[in-house]
């Protein structure tokens, strides 16, 4: 089924269901409303169909004994098959009403599904990046899977579990007043009575359900997140402390899991014994009403079924209802974990460049301070002019990653400013400041796809022959096409199937094919071998030109001929010139200088 964009809902409105899974699921429902109302509608004839063929069948019942077969009365026996035939259409219209319902189902309830991971999927996708920090993404994956499912669940469980008993019940009622009002009423106070402790019951143990929704999210995190760090934890002979660890965490899940389904199973027990002695009073009553003339056959045989689809119809009622609250607590925990209000995203009037950006960087009196830290930069200012490249040199933890973070506004600053082209980057739209820089990092992120389809995600619209072109620029097109598939290579969990010197490059022409005018380099040549470093070196001094570079760099000779070295401390700027003159200048850089010589790392 197509999803549309009246389906979505936005991220202004998701965090207003945070702990509201049942408005969180309506909300979808009505966005999808004629199916789910053709769904939800033919239940209701199927349901209506199956009760009122009790009646149907007390009218055959009743017909049958006031015509009783014989030879002489043979044209009186018309009546009888009229009514087999009305048995027989409530029937067929019993079974076609659930096909129907379930057909557009199939449709209607998956649709429902994408709808909300693809909404979760967006809204975790904009946290920032402080959010994944805090939280383990394996376990936020694994969490959006499990909306859908519960959403899916949940719809099913109230189109074949919910309104079919609600509504069995209901009807019966209604058909037992029209043997005995007085039945029917004692019936209606019974039934509200146990529905209302069955429900009761099944909020009790609304915790444990979330407990264990919150304990079986943490088990997954925890296991793809060993998966997913395989390597290291054999490096380190660590399996056998893994493995305890992840039996010790699976105990807690079980143990917590064994107490939401032994509440479970005490409901059931309960609304077992109280549906069996009201059924057999019922049974018995009518009896004794045919016994004084006050009931005909037809009667005790309609409310014998009916009794009997009452006893079925509050059980499963019963069960549905721990379900659903079982399921609702999976799915409230989800959203409470992910709908968290956005630390960062677009201002309500936020702007592009009115013109094509030339690259103009300029931090103005910044001030910054990770959570509960001191600060890391104290009144920093910095401009770099488009098109000059600037290194950035220091210390660790002297604040040049802060800066290329502010710079890319994974972080907001408390005080000052962050310029680009003159637009304080808190002003402009994500897409026009993702759109005007690219970064080459120290630890190559690629996606499990094809070498082409990680180049191009530079600039998703380019077709193969400038992703070729844009190899060729970062000379990687020669160890590309010796891959079994070439450009299809498949790269693997984070491009483990390459070298990382490949990755680098990869990296490189990825951003050959953005062609943004602002360049950021984080370490981009650290992690290298002499002979890939130079490969790289060539392939970075061609896709400098022209632009804004500024890099942060371990290794002062990758930035020898660069505009600027900018020399760090304590989030200070305490030398800025040009390589040549800070190499004649006594001072950090010279130092530095001095320390690399004897292969000796001081930063």
């Amino acid at each position: 089924m197509k999803r549309d964009s009246e389906v979505t809902i936005s991220d202004d409105q998701l965090p207003h269901y945070a702990g509201h899974p049942v408005r969180f699921i309506i909300r979808y429902a009505r966005c999808r409303a004629i199916p789910h109302l053709i769904v939800f509608g033919f239940v209701v004839l199927a349901v209506s169909c199956a009760v009122f063929s009790s009646y149907a069948i007390r009218h055959l019942v009743d017909t049958m004994d006031a015509y009783p077969r014989s030879a002489h009365l043979q044209a009186s026996i018309y009546p009888v098959w009229g009514a087999v035939a009305w048995l027989a259409v409530i029937i067929a219209a019993d079974n076609l009403s659930w096909r129907v319902a379930g057909w557009y189902a199939a449709k209607t309830f998956v649709a429902v599904t994408g709808d909300v991971r693809l909404d979760l999927f967006r809204y975790l996708t904009g946290h920032s990046t402080g959010y994944f920090a805090d939280r383990m993404p394996a376990a936020l994956a694994a969490r959006i899977s499990t909306a859908g499912n519960a959403a899916f669940t949940l719809e099913s469980l109230m189109a074949w579990n919910v309104i079919p008993p609600c509504l069995n019940v209901l009807l019966s009622i209604v058909l037992m007043m029209t043997v005995s009002p007085l039945m029917g009423s004692v019936i209606i106070v019974l039934s509200f009575s146990l529905a209302a402790l069955m429900f009761r019951m099944a909020r009790s143990g609304r915790h444990l359900h979330a407990a264990y929704a919150t304990e079986a999210a943490g088990v997954d995190g925890e296991m793809q997140d060993v998966v997913g760090n395989l390597p290291l934890v054999r490096t380190f002979g660590m399996l056998g402390f893994e493995r305890t660890r992840l039996a010790h965490t699976l105990h807690g899940e079980m143990s917590i899991r064994g107490k939401s389904l032994r509440n479970m199973e005490r409901l059931r027990l309960v609304h077992a014994l109280l549906t069996a002695v009201l059924t057999a009073g019922l049974l018995i009553w009518v009896v004794l009403l045919w016994q004084n003339g006050a009931a005909s056959v037809g009667d005790v045989v309609m409310v014998v079924n009916l009794g009997f689809m009452i006893l079925h119809g509050t059980r499963d009622l019963a069960v549905a209802l721990v379900e659903t609250v079982q399921h609702t607590a999976r799915l409230g925990e989800t959203l409470s974990a992910i709908l968290v209000p956005h630390e960062m995203q677009d201002q309500p009037d936020a702007i592009g460049f009115g013109a094509p950006p030339a690259g103009e960087v300029s931090f103005q009196d910044v001030t910054f301070a990770y959570p509960t830290g001191p600060n890391v930069l104290e009144h920093f200012s910095l401009h770099v002019a488009p098109g000059t490249r600037v290194g950035l040199v220091g210390r660790s933890g002297s604040g040049k990653s802060t800066v290329l973070a502010l710079l890319q506004r994974q972080r907001y600053v408390q005080g000052g400013a962050v310029l680009i082209d003159g637009h304080n980057i808190n002003n402009l739209s994500e897409t026009a400041l993702r759109g005007c820089m690219s970064v080459v990092p120290q630890d190559v992120s690629l996606l499990r796809r094809s070498v082409a389809d990680n180049i191009r995600y530079g600039k998703p619209e380019a077709c193969d022959d400038d992703v070729r072109h844009a190899a060729d620029a970062a000379g990687c097109s020669e160890f590309i096409v010796a891959l079994p598939q070439g450009f299809d290579t498949e790269v693997g969990d984070r491009g483990v199937k390459l070298s990382g010197g490949q990755r680098q490059r990869i990296a490189i022409a990825r951003a050959f094919l953005r062609n943004a005018p602002i360049l950021i380099l984080d370490e981009a040549t650290s992690a290298l071998d002499s002979e890939s470093e130079h490969h790289i070196q060539i392939a970075l001094s061609k896709l400098m030109v022209g632009r804004t570079v500024i890099a942060v760099a371990h290794r002062l000779s990758t930035l020898k001929d660069f505009d600027r070295i900018v020399v760090m401390q304590k989030g200070r700027i305490v030398e800025d010139g040009s390589p040549a003159e800070l190499e004649r200048r006594d001072g950090p850089y010279r130092e530095f200088l001095s320390l690399q010589a004897m292969n000796i790392a001081p930063i």
